[in-house]
């Protein structure tokens, strides 16, 4: 993962959060409409005072612009799965999450559509789990959709908009949802030059 990577995805998601437009934040960074997006499709190369001035126009340190945080996606192909003999039987650990807030557990299927199925995203923080038990399907955020197999494992951010299409038939998967209990940002979490959220 390249800092411009790094970059580009923090800015989107915190611009969300704060929901500014693209133009609107860049007004407020004395950036062109154009340069912001370059960099927010991580093709700029921005200048460590460009940078600041989005922080800034945030309500953002250069460090917590610049830093990995948050839910990234990861997959785990079922091709690749390391399974591991125990005293039960043989386990594939899918993945680790940490923290409290609520678990949300299910089995769902979807039918062959033209069309993703959107979700609108969730309360900050939410993480999604998603093992595929039959068929292929695309998944994912929506600007990130990944293509997965029977026995394929994915972790994406519920947070963003996000979708799910089967591609070919029906597909089943198994969706664990987390959520945190204590809200990560609030609308009002970015004052005074600073931002509610990890890190401080």
């Amino acid at each position: 993962m390249s800092l411009n990577d790094v970059v580009s995805r923090n800015i989107r998601r915190f611009r969300a959060e704060r929901n500014l437009s693209l133009a609107e934040l860049a007004r407020r960074a004395s950036l062109s409409k154009q340069t912001l997006s370059k960099i927010e499709q991580g093709e700029g190369n921005p200048t460590v005072g460009t940078l600041e001035a989005i922080g800034e126009a945030l309500g953002l340190s250069f460090r917590r612009l610049v830093t990995e945080w948050g839910s990234k996606t990861t997959v785990s192909r079922a091709s690749d799965a390391l399974w591991v003999r125990t005293p039960v039987g043989e386990e594939r650990n899918l993945d680790r999450i940490y923290g409290t807030g609520y678990v949300r557990t299910q089995v769902v299927t979807v039918e062959q559509t033209q069309r993703v199925k959107i979700v609108p995203a969730q309360s900050p923080g939410t993480l999604h789990q998603l093992y595929v038990i039959q068929g292929r399907l695309e998944a994912g955020p929506e600007d990130g959709m990944l293509v997965l197999s029977m026995g394929d494992f994915a972790r994406f951010p519920g947070d963003v908009d996000h979708g799910y299409r089967s591609l070919g038939g029906q597909a089943v998967f198994h969706l664990t949802t987390t959520a945190p209990e204590v809200p990560q940002f609030t609308s009002a979490g970015w004052q005074a030059g600073r931002m509610i959220g990890p890190g401080g």
